[in-house]
């Protein structure tokens, strides 16, 4: 098991978020935990290399 961070807001009546390692790939539900279940298929789905072109956040350490 590991922990994801992940980014959520609720607006109107769904509830949208992102996987904060893939910005640029948003999901919604209708409840907070739907929205998870959401953020995990699309996990699963950028891993598995079913999606195309995935930018990912990283980080540089420089002296």
């Amino acid at each position: 098991m590991r922990i994801i961070k992940y980014t959520s807001w609720k607006e109107d009546d769904f509830f949208i978020g992102y996987l904060n390692d893939y910005p640029d790939y948003l999901t919604q539900g209708t409840s907070k935990e739907e929205l998870a279940e959401n953020l995990k298929s699309l996990l699963v789905d950028i891993e598995s290399d079913e999606v195309p072109y995935i930018r990912k956040v990283e980080e540089l350490m420089v002296a």
